[in-house]
Parts: C-alpha cells; sequence; structure tokens
C-alpha cells in the first residue's frame, strides 16, 4: 500500500493566519515544525477538510487584521527572518507599451492657437501636427521667387501639402490694378469691395481704370490721331505751302513728321556700287580661304594622286600585264600545314604596315598599307621585289581592300578620304569622304554589287556608296561607337559589323535595321573578325585577349565551347585568320608573335617570333597551303613557310 508524505509546516502557518493574536503574542520560532511523519490516506483526508475549513474564515480574519494594524505600533511587526513568515509582496505592474515622447505634443498644444491660422511652410520636412483643409490649402506667402513669373518656383507647384494654385487675383487684374494706382493714385481694394488710395482722384476719375478708357477719351484720340495723319499728308504731298525753313529745322514739327520712321522699320540697302580692284582682290582671297577650310573639315584633305612602277616593264613580250596570275597557279591539294621557318621578308615601308591583303584568288602579289601614307604592291612567286607604290594619302592608311577580280582596290586612310584605286595604272578613279575619319573598307561580294562600296566610320556610321554614281545610297546609323569591322554573311544578304560600344549588330544589306543586337556585358570591343571557310562560324578577336567564335545562323550565338587564348592583344587591333581549308586559326599579337590553334580541340598548335613591337596583321596564302604572310609595327613584311 502506498504512503503519503506531508509537511506540518504548511498546517501551522494555516493555522497561524487563521489566529492572528496568537501569532503577535507568540514568536513563531519557539515552536518548532516537527519533521514530517508518514501518514495513512484517511489521515490525509481530515487533513484537507481540515485546510478546506479554516480556509475562508482566515481570509476575512486576514482583513480584519490589515484594518487594526492601521494604527497599531509597528514595533509589534513579525520577524521578516524567515522566507515563510512574511506577508506574500505585490509584483509592481509593468507596461509593454513604449515610452512615447510627449514634448512635442506639449507644444504643439501650446502653440495650437497660433497654427490653426498659420499656412503650412511647404520648405519644412516634418509636421508636427495634423493640419487642417484651410492650412493645406492656404496661398503660400513671402517675397516672390526671381524664377517665376507667379513668384512661385517651377518645382513648388505640386509639393507634398497639396497643389499650389495662383492667388485669388488675376495676372491681369493685378497689372490692372498696380498700374491704375501709379497713374491715378487709387486702386481696388482685393481683399473687399472697396478702393484705396486718392478717393478724390477716384470721384473725379469715375473709379475708371488703366484699361477702362472712357468713350469721350477714345474719341479724343482717335480724333488727335487723324489730324496727325492729314498733317502728314500736307506734308508729305505738298498740297498746302509749308515754310521751306520749317521742313529743314529738326525742331519744327513738319519736320519731325517728314522724318517720322517706325521704330521696327528695317534699314534701305544703300545703293549698290562696283567694288574697287583691291576689294575684288580681298573678296576671292577670302572666298578661297574660306573653301579650303570648308574642304578640309568637311571632306578629306586634298592631296595630289600619285604612283611609282618599279617594275622592269608593265607588259611582257606576250602583252599581258604584270598583274595577270600565272596560268599554272593551282592549289596542290587541300591539306594545310603550320609554317616553320622564314623565307622572304619585304621591307619598304618607314614606317608600320597596318594591313595587308593577297591577290584574290590566286595570290601571287601582296598589298601592304603603311602608316607612311604610301600603299605597295609586292610580288610574291617570281622576284620578290616591290612592283607598284600607290601615293594619294596626306596620312597613314588604315585599310585596304580587293574587289574580287584583283584589278582595282579600295583605301582607307585617316585623312578622311576612301580612295579607288587601279591596280595595274595606279590612277585613283574615285574619291569618297564624309569628313569623318573611315576604319573598315568593304565591297559587296557578291559580282553583280561590286560597285557597292561600305565603309565604317569614326562617327558611328556604316556609309553605303555607289561607286559608278559616287552618291551616298544608304548609312546605318545605330552604333554608339567608331565602326570597326565589316563582314558579310548568309550568302551576302547580311553583314555584321562590330563597333567601339562593345556590341555585334547584324543588319540586312540596304535595310538600315538592325536584325540582331549581340551585347552582353562580359563583353568587349571586337576590332577585327573574320569569317570560317565553311561561312558557319565567325571568329572575332576579342579586347580581353581571347578569339570568340560566333555563329552565322539566324540567333547568331556565341560558342561557348570554343574559345581560343594565350596571346595578348588587348590595346592593338591585331587581325585573326582561317587557313583555307579551316583546320587552323591564326592571330598576331602585342608582342610580334603570330599564334596558330587547331580548330577542333582550341589547343596552340604552334607560335613564332615574327616581328619586333606588334604582329598587326597575318594572311594565309590562298593556294599555297604551308604559307603565310606576317606584318607588323616594323614596317617589314614576312613571308613564312
Amino acid at each position: 500500500m502506498a504512503r503519503f508524505q506531508i509537511d506540518y509546516s504548511h498546517i501551522l502557518v494555516l493555522l497561524l493566519l487563521s489566529f492572528p493574536k496568537f501569532w503577535k503574542t507568540t514568536p513563531v520560532s519557539k515552536h518548532p515544525v516537527p519533521d514530517p511523519i508518514p501518514l495513512l490516506p484517511s489521515s490525509f483526508w481530515h487533513v484537507r477538510k481540515l485546510t478546506k475549513a479554516f480556509k475562508k474564515p482566515s481570509m476575512d480574519l486576514l482583513q480584519t487584521y490589515a484594518d487594526k494594524s492601521d494604527g497599531e505600533d509597528q514595533s509589534h511587526q513579525p520577524s521578516t527572518s524567515s522566507p515563510d513568515s512574511s506577508l506574500p509582496r505585490l509584483i509592481p505592474s509593468k507596461s509593454a507599451a513604449p515610452k512615447v515622447d510627449d514634448t512635442m505634443l506639449a507644444l504643439t498644444v501650446a502653440k495650437a492657437h497660433q497654427s490653426h491660422s498659420k499656412p503650412i511652410d511647404p520648405s519644412q520636412h516634418v509636421v508636427a501636427f495634423n493640419p487642417t483643409y484651410d492650412q493645406l490649402w492656404a496661398p503660400i506667402y513671402g517675397p516672390a521667387h526671381p524664377y517665376a513669373k507667379d513668384g512661385i518656383a517651377q518645382g513648388m507647384r505640386n509639393h507634398k501639402l497639396g497643389f499650389v494654385e495662383d492667388a485669388a487675383i488675376d495676372f491681369f487684374v493685378f497689372d490692372e490694378q498696380y498700374n491704375t494706382f501709379h497713374k491715378y493714385g487709387y486702386a481696388a481694394d482685393p481683399s473687399g469691395n472697396n478702393y484705396i488710395g486718392d478717393l478724390d482722384a477716384l470721384q473725379k476719375n469715375d473709379a475708371i481704370s488703366v484699361y477702362n478708357i472712357p468713350q469721350h477719351e477714345q474719341k479724343k484720340r482717335k480724333i488727335e490721331k487723324m489730324k496727325d495723319v492729314e498733317m502728314e499728308d500736307e506734308v508729305v504731298g505738298g498740297e498746302h505751302e509749308v515754310d521751306p525753313t520749317e521742313i529743314d529745322n529738326p525742331a519744327s514739327d513738319v519736320w519731325l513728321m517728314k522724318n517720322k520712321k517706325s521704330p521696327w522699320a528695317g534699314k534701305k540697302e544703300g545703293v549698290r556700287t562696283e567694288l574697287t580692284e583691291e576689294q575684288k582682290k580681298y573678296a576671292e582671297e577670302y572666298a578661297k580661304k574660306k573653301e579650303e577650310k570648308g574642304h578640309s573639315g568637311e571632306k578629306g584633305e586634298h592631296l595630289v594622286d600619285k604612283t611609282t612602277f618599279h617594275g622592269k616593264e608593265e607588259r611582257d613580250y606576250q602583252g599581258r600585264s604584270w598583274i595577270a596570275p600565272p596560268k599554272d597557279a593551282k592549289a596542290t591539294n587541300d591539306h594545310c600545314y603550320i609554317p616553320k621557318r622564314l623565307i622572304h621578308t619585304w621591307s619598304g615601308h618607314t614606317k608600320g604596315v597596318s594591313a595587308i591583303r593577297f591577290f584574290p584568288k590566286y595570290g601571287h602579289l601582296i598589298l601592304s598599307a603603311g602608316m607612311d601614307t604610301k600603299v605597295k604592291i609586292w610580288d610574291v612567286f617570281n622576284s620578290g621585289k616591290c612592283m607598284r607604290t600607290y601615293m594619294g594619302h596626306s596620312k597613314a592608311v588604315r585599310d585596304i581592300s580587293f574587289i574580287n577580280d584583283g584589278t582595282k582596290f579600295l583605301t582607307a586612310g585617316y585623312d578622311k578620304n576612301i580612295k579607288y584605286w587601279d591596280t595595274e595604272t595606279g590612277q585613283v578613279i574615285s574619291t569618297f569622304s564624309t569628313g569623318k575619319i573611315p576604319y573598315v573598307v568593304k565591297l559587296n561580294p557578291d559580282e553583280d554589287k561590286q560597285n557597292i562600296l561600305l565603309a565604317g566610320m569614326s562617327d558611328k556610321k556604316i556609309v553605303q556608296w555607289d561607286i559608278n554614281t559616287g552618291q551616298t545610297t544608304q548609312e546605318y546609323d545605330q552604333h554608339l561607337g567608331a565602326v570597326n569591322t565589316i563582314t558579310f554573311v548568309d550568302n551576302n544578304r547580311r553583314f555584321v559589323t562590330s563597333s567601339d560600344d562593345k556590341s555585334l549588330r547584324v543588319w540586312e544589306f540596304g535595310i538600315p535595321v538592325v536584325i540582331k543586337y549581340i551585347s552582353e556585358p562580359h563583353m568587349h570591343s571586337m576590332p577585327a573578325i573574320s569569317l570560317h571557310p565553311n561561312t558557319n562560324w565567325l571568329a572575332a578577336q576579342s579586347l580581353d585577349n581571347q578569339i570568340l567564335i560566333y555563329s552565322t545562323r539566324e540567333r547568331f550565338q556565341l560558342n561557348k565551347k570554343k574559345r581560343f587564348a594565350g596571346h595578348i592583344v588587348a590595346g592593338y587591333a591585331c587581325q585573326v585568320n582561317f587557313s583555307p581549308d579551316g583546320r587552323f586559326v591564326m592571330s598576331g599579337d602585342g608582342e610580334g608573335k603570330c599564334w596558330f590553334w587547331d580548330w577542333k580541340s582550341c589547343k596552340v598548335f604552334r607560335t613564332l617570333k615574327c616581328h619586333e613591337g606588334v604582329c598587326i596583321g597575318c594572311e594565309w596564302h590562298p593556294l599555297e597551303q604551308s604559307k603565310v604572310a606576317t606584318c607588323g609595327w616594323d614596317g617589314l613584311i614576312k613571308y613564312w613557310d
């Protein structure tokens, strides 16, 4: 049978609370609390019943004791040495609400009588009280704003306190009353229906304003005006005799009427006389100077075109031209190899070489654009000498481009001119200029469109000319920076352009609307782009030292699997190119090397130290599968096998 234990100290406390007198006279310490003893369940039931019986009377006695003890001596207070012997303590109440700073509220109440009539200052950022409707819509007081006609700044018309409307008085009314007061000495009081100022003048003038002229005054002015016109007619017509002395006397009315002139009458042109010889000479010099200035500012700089032939004879014994390709020139096989050694060096430019181009399809001649303003063409198959020098630019030549048959070529120079040359004779057929520097020139590759010239300019435009007429036929103006490259794709129906604005744009030929815009945050400027021999890919030289590959399909997506890196081209427009079979990618770099990568694996195949300084251009020979030409800023063109 389970046993229960109970502490008799609880019963003792209840008894003491039930008999307050006993508690006051008898100290608790004299009655030690007995140790707890085990009780049977029946005993526990009796203790519980006893506790219930004493509970209610004990609470009533406690209240009676509290009332009586208020007037008694405080020395009879019970001992507080034991926690069980003290009265229950009251815990102070706490509020969970945060404290509120009522300082502003007090200030608001103190100034409430002032705030009711005072309008809200729109310049203040905090309103410390709830403004009334009248305060919100009260007109703004204060001095007139110096830059607003109505005295309200433009930015204050709609502010955080509502819409600022015009004052109750209209501009015209204010102007009318203002001028009336300054002329007659009285004006209408805007706050009421009375007048202020000189009331005698008000009665005398019948309260008219400056804009309300009475009928008799209007009639009087009309009569005076008619008299003036009649007098003028008399003076001019000479119907009535007028004293000649009065006509010549500036102080007389007759002279004034005769010489009266409208203030807005224009100056009469003087009688034109013939210029003297000195004036004519000065005018001619001035016109010539102005024409030269306009010519140099708007168009390219003019320079006399010259050419020099360096070969033995321009035609051979059979009458063939020196630019005619050899009959036996053809590709031996379709497999290309990486060159290993230097076999020839062409030197003739006094400054760096910016671009080289092989003669189309045959490659027996190579054209070079120099920074010494000259363009030279060199023999590749036979003597290896310079055949002709073309001199027509006054500044460095930036780009060159052959037409499909190689008989003519284009040059673009920093003198803002584009020249169309005859390769054989060296004559300039046409010159084109917009007054801006052309960075790239390209002819439409289609055989029936060999008269269409496209040029990427420094003023963000791609300009299209008809070579036959010399007229501008189209302008493609969407780029945000100078245009660097033009590359025809999709069977020459479209072309891709790159620019200094770090974007690629795809255009339909002849339509100046971008059909594809490629611009990503990670993209850099791409100053050189080349088309893969299979025409499905574009290789773009990016200025973050890598070559990116883009598809020429509809979406022109970046091929993330193909990336050629290792060379240093940041800051240089080094040309990128392909081998004729498409197996190799090559590019120059800023350290004078020529890099070769495998197209499939994207691994570096070989590097050649080609030039001292920058290797800016590289071209693979169209027929000789293992031969490559490079050019650099050291002024040399090198041929590798």
